[in-house]
């Protein structure tokens, strides 16, 4: 008897499947974009807040020639009020969604906690967090009706290395992992697989220059720099493993956390 036969459930083929990426117009939302394209999905949906921004990464991608199609949508992923309706929105564009990506990147510094006022922290909490919970909770009805889909959430190292300057960064990136793995035990039962991944220090990205022209910011990561023996991980390096979780590869894969971080740190 086959794993099917068995009640299990199959995964989903890549090619022809669509895709929404929070966080998709730069770093690694856009490669992985790049990516799933090239693998044959049909239609990904780039969201993010900078109509000027998304539009340019979609032309962009369209440009290069793939058989599916880029496109953007400007949502506030920290809205709950705008999340779900924008879903349903793509959905009636592009159909059902099997693939959920959050990519989203806050613009929160590192600094440490004393120096932080009771409003910077509501907000830091709100831009690392929401996004993740709020996009996933937006796709997750769609899913559970046709029994299939795959969710991953991009936080970072700093959910399980401490890093003085990241206590609220880290509780914002703990806080999606740990909702990620609860996720999955919760959805596997309706064929919804969810995983995250988690980088630390990525090159070539806005976070890394923004960081890098902070002295307290790049002072902490130039030491994290030199520790990544492999080499400081860029867009390129983490956008595989974010389409090899969403493709049929990874179907019996759920509640991981996967850290691709060049060696800065082992779990």
């Amino acid at each position: 008897m086959t794993g099917t036969e068995a009640g299990q459930h199959p995964g989903f083929a890549l090619r022809n499947s669509n895709a929404v990426i929070g966080g998709g117009t730069s770093g690694v939302g856009l490669e992985t974009a790049r990516l799933l394209l090239r693998e044959g999905v049909a239609a990904v949906v780039l969201i993010g807040r900078n109509p000027d921004k998304g539009a340019a990464a979609a032309a962009a991608l369209n440009a290069e020639g793939h058989a599916g199609v880029a496109s953007f949508r400007s949502v506030d992923l920290c809205d709950p009020a705008a999340v779900a309706p924008a879903i349903v929105a793509i959905e009636d564009e592009i159909g059902p969604i099997d693939i959920a990506i959050s990519a989203a990147n806050s613009n929160g510094m590192p600094k440490l906690f004393h120096l932080l006022d009771p409003a910077t922290i509501v907000a830091q909490l709100n831009e690392q967090a929401l996004p993740a919970l709020l996009l996933s909770g937006a796709v997750l009805p769609g899913m559970r009706q046709r029994r299939r889909g795959a969710i991953i959430l991009v936080a970072s190292d700093a959910a399980r290395v401490t890093t003085p300057g990241e206590s609220v960064i880290g509780a914002g990136m703990a806080a999606i992992t740990r909702f990620a793995t609860t996720l999955a035990m919760e959805a596997k039962r309706d064929g919804i697989r969810v995983n995250a991944v988690t980088p630390s220090l990525i090159a070539d990205t806005q976070s890394y220059d923004r960081i890098m022209e902070d002295p307290f910011a790049a002072k902490l990561f130039q030491r994290a720099e030199k520790a990544a023996s492999l080499g400081l991980t860029r867009p390129e390096d983490i956008a595989p493993t974010l389409v090899f979780l969403a493709s049929p590869a990874a179907a019996r894969l759920t509640g991981q956390v996967i850290s691709v971080n060049g060696g800065i740190s082992a779990a």
